[in-house]
């Protein structure tokens, strides 16, 4: 594969190279275009979901929701813990789905006292029709790398993820 053309990361590291030769900078370029490559990505994923009328992180709330499998029901707090949101956080997101019809809540059957957030129909079927959508961008995102290097590229993610949340 040929090499990519240079970018703005080489520029900074060429003026680095210049003002300070003796640092090594081949770890601030890696970290300069990851940073670089997830503003981009942020972007396009983003794009999907403000397209269908959400944002990212109600479509989180939604996904959860639907990947838990029937009755497409969790407990707020459960919800909360699955995508790293404090319980304030979470009942402000839970609000404005509930407010758009997406969700709704009910009392659990086993402790009334307790509540569930569950899917209605047309969170359901929104949520089906966004990640069909989410899916295809990202895939589209990484088209760029044939499989191998997409292979490559999940492996090297999963090593660092590893290393760094130990």
């Amino acid at each position: 594969m040929d090499e990519p053309p240079a970018d703005v990361v080489d520029a900074i590291a060429a003026q680095w190279r210049r003002e300070r030769p003796d640092l090594d900078l081949e770890a601030m370029a890696v970290f300069g275009r990851l940073g670089r490559l997830l503003n981009v990505a942020t972007a396009r994923i983003e794009s999907v979901f403000t397209a269908h009328g959400l944002q990212r992180g109600e479509f989180d709330v939604l996904a959860a929701l639907r990947r838990s499998g029937e009755p497409f029901a969790l407990n707020p707090s459960v919800l909360a813990d699955t995508l790293m949101l404090s319980r304030a956080g979470m009942t402000g997101r839970i609000d404005r789905l509930e407010a758009a019809g997406l969700v709704r809540r009910t009392a659990d059957r086993v402790d009334r006292r307790a509540v569930r957030v569950a899917l209605t129909e047309r969170g359901r079927t929104l949520v089906d029709e966004v990640v069909v959508a989410h899916t295809a961008n990202e895939t589209a995102m990484l088209s760029a790398l044939d499989p191998a290097d997409r292979a490559t590229l999940d492996r090297i993610a999963r090593t660092l993820l590893a290393a760094w949340e130990g």
